[in-house]
């Protein structure tokens, strides 16, 4: 599918009674990280996905019903329901996990429920630090998403820029890496224990 603009909050309900599984750009036209994100996404699209687009120099009306107070943002819908948002300019390999659903976000919560961050562990099916921080991950109910390097060689590459390290377990906590099992980082980055 392409790109399918989207003139209000109205135009969108309707349209999502038509594609009750889809996703919503909210961007913000001349913006340097807006086209990063319109870019990537047109990339990762595929036929079966359905993104509508709403650019808030002309629709108003969208992003204040859904809490947005940023652009660019990724809204995605599962049965006509707003699930997750995904913020500002991501890879286009993230953009294919999150239409492909191979991706574990957070939930959105309510306003007074603090959101959990974007977690990405970089791994192999050897590594034994891997699998006991995957666990560790779960036991906490930590959402993740889990990128095998040794099938993934771009994700390698993207990794090794991020960190300048070759080895795994990698934790990419909203941005922040971690190198290898370092429990108290990986709690106190989380909020585990607190």
């Amino acid at each position: 599918m392409t790109l399918i603009p989207v003139q209000s909050h109205i135009d969108l309900l309707e349209k999502l009674k038509v594609y009750p599984n889809a996703f919503l750009l909210i961007f913000k036209s001349g913006s340097k990280v807006s086209n990063c994100a319109l870019n990537n996404i047109e990339k990762a699209i595929d036929n079966s996905t359905v993104v509508f687009t709403a650019d808030v120099k002309d629709v108003k009306d969208i992003h204040p019903e859904y809490g947005i107070k940023t652009a660019p943002v990724l809204l995605s819908f599962e049965e006509a329901v707003f699930k997750n948002t995904y913020k500002g300019c991501n890879e286009v390999q993230f953009y294919t996990s999150v239409f492909e659903r191979n991706i574990y976000v957070a939930q959105h919560k309510s306003d007074d429920e603090k959101p959990q961050k974007r977690v990405t562990v970089y791994s192999t099916p050897s590594c034994s630090w891997c699998s006991t921080l995957k666990n560790h991950l779960n036991i906490h109910g930590i959402k993740y998403s889990d990128i095998d390097v040794s099938k993934d060689q771009k994700a390698a590459e993207a990794m090794v820029r991020k960190s300048g390290q070759q080895g795994v377990p990698q934790t990419d906590i909203g941005g922040q890496i971690i190198v290898g099992f370092d429990k108290n980082k990986i709690n106190s980055l989380l909020g585990i224990g607190v």
